[in-house]
């Protein structure tokens, strides 16, 4: 996400790909916009989605925006914190958890109100608290700057742990944390729920976590090399892996374990502009463009992109 090395825009996916056609245009009594406007500055950097509704961080102020995706409209649901909003994900309960970046800390915010629920630090700096997801039990954080996971546990009902209730998990095994940039980028489950995957942005490398043990493995995705790895989004055993400079997301069929996979093309759009993550929603995708090559200013224009998911 924010603070990427600008690392050699090779090639993601090897020849052997075929590469994905740009989506073709809705049909003409679909009235749902396939770019979305975001505030003049706001600098977008992660996504949620719930029903016809996307949650969108700030990565320059810390602003909620919740933008309608059948009108397009949208308004501040949470202020500016003065610290980035970057990974987020959003619950039944309607709740949303943000990933604070170089504040290294997260918190909860109840998507009807904007009340903060919770507020977690994990980290003094270095640290960059990049991106997070759910699963039944817990809600689990990368930190682009070091090698750990940090695990909030959901009690019974969902119940949100103390301000001290959270875990690090340091990673061993393949992953290997390299140099100062970004490392641990984006996170995932895998398609049987019992492991986590994430993404090393510097090397384009996946990896299958344990979640006991904290041992890492790489993800055997034969010809194929995510270089500048940013959000994931997983569906079904279907991984969405957004490459933010190539202007680029790649597709991979995973298997249930999510220790191998097949690389089956890769998802462009005109529209794109450094995309940094990506949600589902409507039978759509939606990707914020963070537009980290365009120099950032109080009215620089900000948008999210539709596309079809295959």
């Amino acid at each position: 996400m924010n603070r990427r090395i600008r690392t050699a825009l090779g090639v993601a996916l090897t020849a052997t790909l075929v590469t994905t056609a740009a989506p073709a245009p809705a049909a003409a009594h679909d009235r749902r916009p396939s770019v979305i406007a975001l505030p003049d500055g706001f600098a977008p950097e992660g996504v949620a989605t719930a029903g016809r509704y996307a949650w969108f961080g700030s990565r320059a102020t810390g602003e909620i925006y919740r933008a309608d995706l059948i009108t397009g409209a949208g308004r501040q649901v949470s202020p500016a914190t003065g610290t980035p909003s970057l990974g987020l994900k959003v619950d039944p309960r309607g709740r949303l958890f943000v990933a604070g970046g170089t504040a290294g800390d997260a918190r909860v915010i109840d998507t009807r109100t904007g009340t903060v629920l919770a507020s977690y630090q994990f980290a003094d700096a270095p640290t960059f608290v990049n991106d997070v997801t759910l699963t039944r039990d817990a809600a689990w954080f990368t930190d682009s700057n070091r090698p750990v996971l940090y695990r909030l546990p959901l009690g019974r009902g969902g119940k949100l742990p103390p301000a001290d209730g959270f875990t690090t998990l340091p990673l061993t095994g393949d992953f290997q944390q390299i140099g100062t940039g970004v490392n641990l980028n984006g996170i995932a489950p895998t398609p049987d729920g019992r492991a986590l995957i994430v993404v090393q942005s510097n090397t384009g490398t996946l990896f299958r976590v344990d979640l006991a043990t904290g041992v890492t493995t790489a993800v055997d995705v034969p010809g194929a090399t995510f270089l500048n790895g940013d959000g994931l989004l997983l569906l079904g055993r279907t991984l969405y892996v957004v490459q933010n400079f190539l202007n680029q997301v790649a597709v991979v069929d995973l298997n249930r374990s999510g220790t191998a996979g097949v690389a089956r093309g890769v998802i462009t759009d005109p529209g794109f502009d450094v995309p940094t993550t990506v949600a589902a929603a409507l039978g759509r995708l939606y990707l914020p463009n963070g537009r980290f090559t365009t120099p950032p200013t109080p009215t620089t224009p900000y948008t999210v992109v539709a596309v079809d998911a295959r």
